[in-house]
């Protein structure tokens, strides 16, 4: 058919909610864990992570820097004492330079006391002590060697050789403990600088992959929560208005969230039902001269035939009473339906589902608007099928769609026609009612605005464009669809889908 157009709000659209905690517990029984304090906790775990490592590394270079000092003043003390040694030699050679020899060694001593602290700790105390030590004797063997050649006898050759012999073993003593001591230093050096390049690539890398592994878990999170909306998001605009529950056991900022879209839902349904008044208003209001006609005819008719008793009484027997007075009955029985017909549709009351049997809605509505397609020049044919199952439904929320449709139907023949009303059963177990009038249609392009609140294609004061945003509504808070299919000219043909009892299990606003 030209122009179709299809609008689903099928069943089974009420959000399923996994994994959900207790989702009748109050939320003021669940701690609090806001996405600030996680990201918070999360930096400063980061934070402690680098400061750590910074401070290692930190540590690590003033130990090496301490180490490059130590081998430094390690230097600058064998540089000494190989001056010493030289002069030494030349005084043993030439008899020259020994003051030299004793200005080196006592520069020695100056740097060996300076460096006592980071011997000390480097080599230990006993290392330093007998560094100390060799040195001390070998300035002990100087100090002997210049007293015996200053005496006036230089004493035997015997004892000079001896003392040359222990100033030749302590100087290379000396030389050899600083040699040690520098070797040892260098060994040293370069472990700490190898171990603190590896402990800085591991102190990043962990950090690195602390970093990742929060950062990764906190979006993961948030990517969750906001799939959990954009389903909300998904079942809301299908008309699933139930509020939105508690799927773990601490609040944070999406709870608000959650406590916000409940309050705008609460708020929908407050418009909606606000929205249904009104179209309902305004259908009474179409309905009114209808309604007055239908109580003026019985009235009428009450009135002629109660004069006729009153001033004709002595000329009918009593049988022509009785059947007057039956003729009574029957008008005031006539305008008593019309009566609660009416009160039917305008009673406010708490929604409920109901089983209802379509064929006794569908002929009660027609009957409302019989005085208005009579006035039309339209016929409503009803074929409603006889095994058409007994849906749950609120009842007067579905007779506000069928009259809503109805009425449409008659003002789209201006010139009159007929209303065919087919129910059927579908071959999914649906039950599915077609009305179709043989008006002048609706064009293509307003086919996506008809369900639009406020959106009507007749003249200004014929309609509020409520009826089939509300009636739209009805149907899919019903747990149905409402479809639509026109051709300009020929006519135009809602179907209404509705699930069976089973299904059917959303209350709706009447």
């Amino acid at each position: 058919m030209q122009g179709s157009q299809r609008f689903v709000a099928g069943p089974g659209n009420a959000a399923v909610h996994p994994g959900s905690a207790d989702p009748t517990a109050s939320p003021a029984a669940r701690p609090r864990i806001s996405i600030r304090l996680r990201i918070g906790v999360s930096m400063g775990i980061c934070f402690v992570l680098t400061v750590v490592v910074a401070l290692a590394w930190i540590v690590s270079v003033e130990e090496i820097g301490r180490s490059q000092q130590l081998l430094e003043e390690v230097s600058l003390y064998l540089f000494e004492l190989d001056q010493a040694r030289r002069y030494e030699k030349d005084y043993l050679l030439y008899q020259t330079n020994l003051d030299d020899a004793f200005a080196h060694v006592g520069r020695a001593h100056g740097l060996l006391r300076a460096a006592r602290e980071h011997v000390s700790s480097s080599a230990g105390a006993r290392s330093f002590a007998a560094i100390e030590a060799n040195l001390g004797e070998y300035d002990r063997l100087l100090e002997q060697l210049a007293g015996l050649d200053a005496s006036a006898e230089s004493g035997s050759p015997g004892a000079r050789a001896m003392i040359e012999s222990r100033l030749r073993k302590s100087g290379a003593r000396a030389i050899e403990d600083g040699r040690l001591l520098r070797d040892r230093e260098r060994l040293r050096l370069h472990t700490m600088m190898r171990a603190s390049k590896i402990a800085a690539t591991a102190g990043i890398v962990v950090v690195l992959l602390v970093i990742a592994f929060l950062a990764n878990h906190l979006s993961q999170q948030t990517l969750k929560q906001l799939e959990r909306f954009v389903a909300y998001a998904k079942r809301i605009a299908e008309g699933d208005y139930s509020p939105i529950q508690p799927v773990r056991k601490y609040q944070d900022e999406f709870s608000d969230l959650v406590a916000a879209i409940n309050r705008m839902l609460g708020e929908i349904k407050s418009h909606e039902e606000k929205l249904a008044r009104t179209s309902r208003m305004a259908a009474v209001g179409t309905l009114t001269a209808g309604i007055a006609h239908e109580l003026n005819n019985p009235l009428n008719n009450i009135g002629l035939t109660a004069e006729a008793l009153l001033e004709d009484e002595g000329d009918y027997s009593q049988e022509e009473r009785l059947q007057l007075v039956r003729d009574i009955q029957a008008q005031i029985e006539r305008a008593s339906s019309t009566v609660r017909d009416l009160l039917d549709f305008t009673r406010v009351e708490e929604p409920v589902m109901v089983p209802v049997v379509l064929e006794e809605l569908i002929v009660g509505c027609t009957r409302l608007l019989a005085h208005e397609a009579r006035h039309g020049n339209v016929k409503f044919d009803p074929d409603i099928a006889p095994d058409l199952p007994t849906i749950r439904a609120n009842p007067r929320a579905l007779q506000q769609v069928f009259l809503n449709l109805f009425l449409n139907a008659i003002q789209a023949m201006p010139d009159g026609g007929t209303v065919t009303i087919v129910g059927r059963r579908t071959g999914d177990g649906w039950v599915s009612v077609d009305i179709r009038d043989t008006g002048v249609g609706i064009r293509k392009e307003d086919l996506d605005s008809i369900f639009d609140p406020f959106f009507t294609t007749k003249e200004v004061g014929v309609g509020t464009g409520l009826g089939l945003a509300v009636s739209y509504g009805i149907v899919v808070k019903h747990g149905g669809r409402l479809e639509v299919s026109s051709r300009m000219g020929e006519g135009t043909t809602f179907s209404l889908y509705l699930p069976p009892s089973a299904e059917a299990t959303v209350a709706t606003d009447a």
